[in-house]
C-alpha cells in the first residue's frame, strides 16, 4: 500500500497547468494531521516543475525562462541561454533568485543561439505567449530545443498548456521528441484533455533555419490534427451523448411553448403547475 507522502506526491505530480497553488492547499486542508507533510514534498515539486516546463521572471526582467532538467545545473541551479544568466529556482514557492552571469560552454555555442534566434520568430508568429529554451546536453553530443505556452482562464474554469521538446542530435542530422497538450476544464465537472504526439525526422541540413522549419511544420500539423479531433468530437462522439428526441418521440416546438406562456401571461391567464 502506497505511503501517506507516495500518494501526496503523485496529486502533485498530476496538478493540472497552473493549478499547482491549488492542489498544495487542497493537500493542506486534507493532511491537517500531518502539518510536516508539505515540507517533504520538495522532490515532487522538483519533478513537477521541470517535467512541465516551469516559467518564472528572473528578478529585474520582463521575460520568462523555462526550468528543466535540460537546464539543471544541480542544487536547484539552472540557467538560460539568451539572457546569458543562471539563477536559483525554490520549487515549493516557483520563485527565482540569486542570478548571476552564464557563459555558456559549448562545441555548438554558434547553432545552440542561431537556433535561438530561428525558434525566437517561430514562437512570435505562431503563439500569443510562449517561452523557449536552448541547450546543450548529454555531454554536449545533442541539443535540447524547448517550447512551452501557457493560457490560465480560472474565472471561466479552464486552464491549458502546450510542451514541445525536441532533441537535436548533429551525427546524424537527425530530429526527435515530442508535442504535448494539458487542458482541464472544470465547470459543474471535471473534463481533462491529455494529448502526446511524438517527432521523428532526418534534418537534410543541419543549419537553425532547417530544424526549426521542420518544428514549425510538424506543429502545425498536430494543431491540425487536434482541430479536427475536436469537430469530430462534438459531431460524433458528443453528440451520440445528447438524447436526440424526448420519451415521446416528437420534437418539442419550443417557440410555441414559449410563445403559448407568453400568451397566458399578457391575458391574464395562469398555466397548469
Amino acid at each position: 500500500m502506497p505511503s501517506q507522502l507516495a500518494t501526496v506526491s503523485a496529486f502533485v505530480e498530476g496538478a493540472p497547468p497552473g493549478e499547482l497553488a491549488d492542489v498544495i492547499a487542497d493537500i493542506k486542508a486534507l493532511t491537517i494531521e500531518s502539518p510536516a507533510l508539505v515540507s517533504q514534498l520538495g522532490p515532487a515539486f522538483e519533478k513537477y516543475n521541470e517535467e512541465q516546463f516551469a516559467t518564472v521572471k528572473l528578478p529585474g526582467s520582463s521575460q520568462f525562462v523555462i526550468v528543466s532538467s535540460h537546464n539543471s545545473l544541480g542544487n536547484g541551479r539552472y540557467f538560460d541561454v539568451e539572457s546569458s544568466s543562471s539563477f536559483i529556482f525554490d520549487h515549493a514557492t516557483q520563485k527565482a533568485s540569486g542570478v548571476q552571469s552564464y557563459v555558456l560552454e559549448s562545441n555548438h555555442s554558434d547553432l545552440v543561439n542561431s537556433i535561438l534566434k530561428s525558434l525566437a520568430t517561430h514562437v512570435k508568429e505562431h503563439y500569443p505567449n510562449a517561452s523557449y529554451g536552448v541547450y546543450p546536453i548529454e555531454d554536449d553530443s545533442k541539443i535540447a530545443i524547448l517550447v512551452v505556452a501557457n493560457k490560465y482562464s480560472p474565472n471561466n474554469f479552464w486552464n491549458g498548456r502546450w510542451r514541445s521538446l525536441y532533441i537535436y542530435s548533429p551525427s546524424p542530422s537527425s530530429l526527435s521528441g515530442s508535442m504535448k497538450v494539458d487542458v482541464h476544464y472544470y465547470e459543474d465537472g471535471n473534463v481533462r484533455l491529455l494529448t502526446t504526439k511524438p517527432v521523428m525526422a532526418s534534418i537534410s541540413s543541419g543549419s537553425a533555419s532547417t530544424i526549426v522549419r521542420e518544428i514549425a511544420g510538424a506543429e502545425k500539423k498536430y494543431q491540425e490534427e487536434l482541430n479536427k479531433g475536436f469537430n469530430n468530437l462534438s459531431e460524433g462522439a458528443f453528440k451520440g451523448l445528447r438524447r436526440q428526441l424526448p420519451i415521446t418521440r416528437q420534437k418539442i416546438e419550443w417557440d410555441k411553448i414559449a410563445g403559448y406562456r407568453l400568451g397566458q401571461d399578457i391575458g391574464g391567464g395562469s398555466s397548469k403547475r
